[in-house]
């Protein structure tokens, strides 16, 4: 029997999200041990309260989940995209929300802490919002980068165009400060960015044969990926939408579907490039040393398409 990988995700559902939780609880060899939230696409109230709702709708109401952050580390918060996800961050579908819902006593950081200590270099980290949680558990605890198995992170770009500036990717853009506290830290770090997430893009067909073999997970995903496919129609002209946080938690099932290069990543912290990461490959030769302190960063620049559409539209159908 293969051993299951035990992942935390941090999270701010999110229709993309809402896709990326529900493959790590339905693929076999996943252990979620955890939901932490953080303000992003939703307020950080609503990505609790949303998380919850995806636990109890994947019938997975035994991972806790722990309430994070709600503004950045240290600069003014944005406006949140409800042209993107809805003000519900569900394409703004009516919920049901459980009403026995609660998160745990405890915060998002203080919980990254403890998981970790409780399952020493097992736990594979997977932030797929704005990075304050992460940043602040590391400020309170920097030995957990000694502990953790590796980071995997949707966010950033090194070769490709941001999504809300020229050069920044949302998540980083969010919280920049925070990114470049966890990208320094001495840990493993994988960029799951805009270089391969622009690339593996979801066609209304895969989402229509999931809800028909998972009438109640498959159904709820394919409602509310209507809205959020509409704004990459509308805004970007694509046919379908992109996979960005799904396609980092298949990095940690499947990492043989992405290429990556190693080196070093740093964050523009503010002003007109707030939020852009710059990637200086392992071996080059920049005229400044400062480029050559890390090495610590795996970017994923190429991916296999078809693959991780395949993948996500398996583990997706076998919900109930």
């Amino acid at each position: 029997m293969t051993q299951k990988t035990k992942i935390i995700i941090d999270t701010d559902p999110g229709v993309d999200d809402a896709l990326a939780i529900a493959f790590a609880v339905l693929h076999p060899n996943l252990e979620l041990l955890g939901l932490t939230t953080v303000f992003g696409n939703v307020s950080v109230e609503q990505s609790t309260v949303n998380a919850g709702y995806l636990l109890d709708l994947l019938k997975a109401k035994h991972v806790p989940v722990a309430k994070g952050e709600g503004v950045p580390s240290v600069q003014k918060p944005h406006s949140f995209p409800d042209f993107v996800h809805g003000k519900n961050g569900f394409g703004d579908i009516a919920v049901n929300y459980p009403a026995d819902f609660k998160p745990v006593d405890m915060s998002a950081a203080d919980f990254i802490i403890k998981t970790i200590h409780e399952h020493p270099n097992e736990v594979v980290l997977v932030p797929i919002g704005p990075l304050t949680n992460i940043a602040l558990a590391l400020q309170k605890d920097p030995t957990i980068a000694h502990k953790v198995k590796e980071v995997v992170i949707m966010g950033g770009a090194a070769h490709e165009k941001g999504n809300v500036s020229p050069g920044a990717e949302a998540n980083i853009w969010n919280d920049p400060h925070a990114a470049q506290v966890v990208f320094e830290a001495p840990w493993k770090v994988v960029m799951v960015g805009l270089d391969v997430t622009w690339k593996t893009i979801m066609p209304d067909e895969p989402m229509a044969r999931i809800a028909e073999k998972s009438p109640v997970v498959g159904g709820f995903l394919k409602e509310i990926c209507k809205f959020y496919a509409n704004f990459y129609r509308t805004v970007g002209g694509f046919d379908g939408f992109s996979l960005h946080d799904p396609a980092t938690v298949m990095y940690v099932t499947n990492p043989e579907l992405f290429e990556t290069e190693q080196g070093q990543i740093e964050v523009v912290q503010s002003g007109a490039g707030a939020g852009k990461t710059f990637f200086a490959p392992k071996g080059e030769v920049y005229a400044e040393d400062y480029w050559s302190k890390r090495d610590n960063a795996f970017v994923c620049l190429g991916v296999n398409k078809s693959g991780v559409l395949a993948l996500l539209e398996d583990v997706l159908s076998t919900g109930h």
